[in-house]
């Protein structure tokens, strides 16, 4: 099947905020959402509305009726691993939220079950898809900056300047986790996607600002493999919002942060005999219709439609998406003990 011979079916579960990202993507790689899956009453209505499609309560009463090829799985994290498994055991590709579950044994079976039915499994960890992202890796793998020697990964953001935590955030069983897990597994994804497997984690967590049972800062050292170190920090107490991560190396340095205005990739190098502690050579990249995250989500989003009509690598498999998973639940119980918690030691 090719996309231009056939347009590909495709069901969204869970038709919360998120989703409107995937409907975007798939609108603008050909595909055709023609059906979705939400147990509000309410969300079902406004999205048969704007998407044009038919709402189910539940992705079983969707399975039975609909023929679909692929499907995301928007849903909180919790459900995520339910819905993708009972997709991937029927043969459709899935592209699932992160993370990829709460758990690493559900992980274990969702990537089995993708192998058994030859369905892609692919985690939405968007950020693999930034051109920023994927310029740096290629000039790390250049070996532009040298050997990387240390990097530091920052997501943070007060949720808009709101009052509480958005809808199931707050809640430890419907999400598994605060800022660490909601906006540190893209992180730690980035962390080995630039970097490599992670060696040990040594993290600390706390609940200053909200009243709510997850923590909303953490902060995490990150030993590599490679003996490189890294700084993983993230928070919902910053005001603001700020994505960046800046990449060191022994010859040069890459950095990027939509702090201060639109994102630009920032290479950082030294002219031989070059001795000006203050300045050094920069070189700026800048990429078109870059905006606050949806690119990189429509990035994603088109690459796993064109894994499953092209045949295209995978972005970020669900190999990939467990090992942001074991670096969180490491981080979580480094936390909890006060000491680092050893990856190499613990089976993977």
């Amino acid at each position: 099947m090719t996309q231009a011979q056939t347009p590909l079916n495709v069901a969204i579960i869970g038709a919360g905020a998120i989703s409107q990202r995937h409907f975007e993507g798939y609108e603008m790689a050909g595909a055709k959402v023609v059906a979705f899956a939400d147990p509000s009453e309410s969300i079902r209505t406004r999205r048969e509305s704007e998407w044009r499609a038919r709402g189910y309560l539940d992705f079983a009463e969707l399975f039975e009726r609909e023929d679909v090829q692929a499907v995301s799985v928007c849903t909180p994290n919790a459900f995520h691993a339910p819905a993708a498994l009972a997709a991937l055991e029927r043969g459709i590709h899935v592209l699932c939220e992160k993370p990829l579950s709460l758990d690493l044994v559900a992980c274990d079976e969702l990537i089995a079950a993708g192998h058994a039915s030859g369905a892609i499994l692919q985690v939405n960890h968007h950020l693999r898809s930034s051109p920023t992202a994927q310029t740096a890796r290629r000039l790390i793998e250049e070996g532009r900056i040298g050997r990387v020697t240390f990097m530091r990964l920052r997501q943070a953001h007060d949720w808009g300047g709101a009052a509480q935590v958005r809808g199931a955030f707050a809640s430890l069983s419907a999400s598994g986790g605060g800022t660490l897990l909601d906006n540190g597994c893209h992180m730690m994804d980035l962390a080995r996607y630039f970097g490599g497997d992670v060696a040990n984690i040594f993290a600390r967590t706390a609940t200053l600002k909200f009243d709510i049972e997850v923590e909303d800062t953490s902060v995490a050292s990150l030993s590599f493999v490679s003996g490189a170190l890294g700084s993983v920090e993230n928070a919902w107490t910053a005001t603001g919002w700020e994505e960046s991560f800046a990449v060191y190396g022994s010859e040069g340095a890459l950095e990027c942060s939509n702090r201060l205005g639109r994102p630009r990739l920032r290479f950082v190098s030294r002219s031989p005999g070059s001795g000006d502690w203050g300045h050094a050579d920069e070189t700026w990249y800048d990429f078109a219709g870059l905006d606050e995250g949806a690119h990189a989500h429509h990035r994603s989003v088109t690459a796993f439609v064109s894994s499953i009509t092209q045949g295209t690598p995978v972005v970020c498999t669900g190999e990939d998406g467990r090992e942001s998973v074991r670096l969180v639940l490491g981080g979580y119980q480094s936390a909890r003990s006060g000491l680092p918690f050893n990856l190499l030691e613990e089976t993977k």
